[in-house]
């Protein structure tokens, strides 16, 4: 489990396809703190570390990630925003993230907010998995690149996030422009309630 708080970008140094799979081999400031085993956000994506070297670490991404997340997109020298898994003993800065991407959205906008940006983003909209909760609403959380965000201003199949300029020179939200394709993770506890009141009805 995450919160949606992102540690640092990490750079993509190599990747390895093997059959249906691609084993990421990544570089960030942490490595050494790290352990084969553990669960690391990338982009949104929760993946599970399978090699460790001094300055490196790799995970693998089987067809179903890659198909619906944009790691399949990654080349080495990508950036990607990485977060460990949240302590149960801390402060839950941003909001239950768990790590399963949902679908990839793509960048329609990018607008300055004299200082901050308002980043849009367009989905494949779907009746039947809104009914289920896979939908955004306004002041409500959405997870972005492994981001946890406020939602503003959403339709049927888009929404719209503020940036700051820290999560903007922190993340990749720096690298992300009109067409760029994004993670996303619809918030869980909608998609919980929308379950529940399916089955009151």
């Amino acid at each position: 489990m995450f919160s949606g708080i992102v540690e640092e970008c990490a750079t993509l140094v190599a990747l390895v396809k093997e059959q249906e799979n691609v084993h990421f081999t990544f570089k960030c400031s942490f490595v050494n703190e790290l352990k084969i085993d553990q669960s690391v956000s990338h982009n949104g994506v929760c993946l599970t570390i399978v090699g460790l070297t001094d300055d490196a670490y790799t995970v693998t991404a089987m067809k179903e990630t890659l198909e619906c997340s944009n790691l399949g997109l990654l080349k080495v020298g990508d950036s990607v925003n990485v977060e460990r898994s949240m302590l149960m003993n801390g402060r839950l800065d941003g909001h239950i993230v768990q790590g399963h991407v949902d679908q990839t959205a793509t960048c329609i906008s990018v607008e300055d907010a004299e200082g901050s940006y308002y980043f849009t983003f367009r989905y494949a909209f779907d009746k039947e998995m809104a009914k289920r909760g896979y939908i955004t609403v306004d002041k409500g959380s959405v997870t972005v690149n492994g981001v946890s965000l406020t939602v503003c201003n959403p339709a049927d199949d888009t929404f719209q996030v503020a940036i700051i300029p820290y999560t903007f020179e922190h993340t990749n939200f720096h690298d992300i422009k009109v067409n760029s394709v994004v993670n996303i993770e619809f918030d869980i506890i909608g998609k919980y309630i929308s379950r529940m009141i399916q089955f009151n009805q």
